[in-house]
């Protein structure tokens, strides 16, 4: 498979390593054959995108999300989800009931890259798009428009390469466009960890860079009005979980560590 991406969209390489190598582990926390067969196609080497603190960090943020999004999908089967920025996630196999909707969002490059990698499904719709334009957003309410869920948006391993003020531009185009309300599950970065970006072990290997750092969700929910926090949760919860190093990581540095907060509006 060739591979033609942009610097932040090379990223997804990172998250995509970690699963294929820990799902071939003997005694894998989460299953990802996706990721195996692409990584396999590809070809490359994944050493400098499968270092032990991004690998303990994809594996306890891909729990601890699936885990937050099955929730959801329990109490609302028809669920419409939008995936924003999603690289080669493979995040709706391990969480479809049979009734949700799911959108992949993503830059052209990230997209034609994943149509190359996953097939076609009748309810699954991949779309080239920015974030930060409101284009997509058409797409996802014509098919809200039959359905009595409201929308769930992820941003996973997107908002470390915004900064605030493109973050607030995406809560408004969710505002506007989605006047009925919804969830938004959001992953972020540390303002410590932005600062340190050139030691984080995996992406200083990349040509990407940090552009924002919050100390709390609520940094986030203050950006526009109308969102709020209803839980916020660090990746150490789920790290410490599985080894002395990663347990030290949260006593020493315990807000080092990316977290995950659920919005609503």
């Amino acid at each position: 498979m060739e591979l033609k991406l942009g610097d932040v969209q090379t990223t997804a390489l990172i998250p995509l390593a970690v699963k294929a190598s820990e799902t071939q582990r003997s005694n894998a926390r989460i299953q990802d054959r996706k990721a195996v067969e692409i990584i396999r196609a590809l070809n490359i080497d994944t050493k400098p995108y499968d270092k032990f603190m991004s690998h303990e960090g994809v594996v306890a943020r891909t729990i601890m999300l699936d885990k937050q999004l099955m929730d959801i999908i329990r109490k609302h089967p028809d669920s419409v989800i939008v995936n924003v920025g999603a690289g080669f996630d493979n995040r709706f196999e391990r969480v479809d009931n049979g009734q949700i909707w799911w959108f992949d969002l993503d830059l052209p490059d990230a997209i034609a890259a994943r149509k190359k990698a996953f097939p076609e499904h009748e309810r699954v719709t991949m779309v080239a798009g920015n974030a930060l334009e409101d284009d997509w957003c058409q797409q996802v309410n014509e098919i809200l428009a039959g359905r009595k869920a409201k929308p769930v948006f992820i941003a996973e391993g997107l908002f470390m390469y915004l900064t605030m003020a493109q973050i607030r531009t995406f809560l408004e185009i969710l505002k506007q466009h989605f006047p009925d309300g919804g969830t938004l599950i959001a992953e972020q970065n540390s303002k410590l960890m932005q600062k340190n970006e050139k030691h984080h072990d995996t992406v200083k290997n990349t040509n990407a860079h940090f552009r924002s750092g919050t100390d709390s969700a609520q940094e986030i929910a203050d950006l526009t009005s109308g969102f709020r926090v209803i839980e916020e949760h660090s990746f150490n919860e789920e790290m410490r979980k599985y080894s002395i190093r990663a347990k030290l990581f949260a006593a020493i540095l315990p807000n080092m560590n990316d977290r995950w907060a659920t919005f609503k509006w």
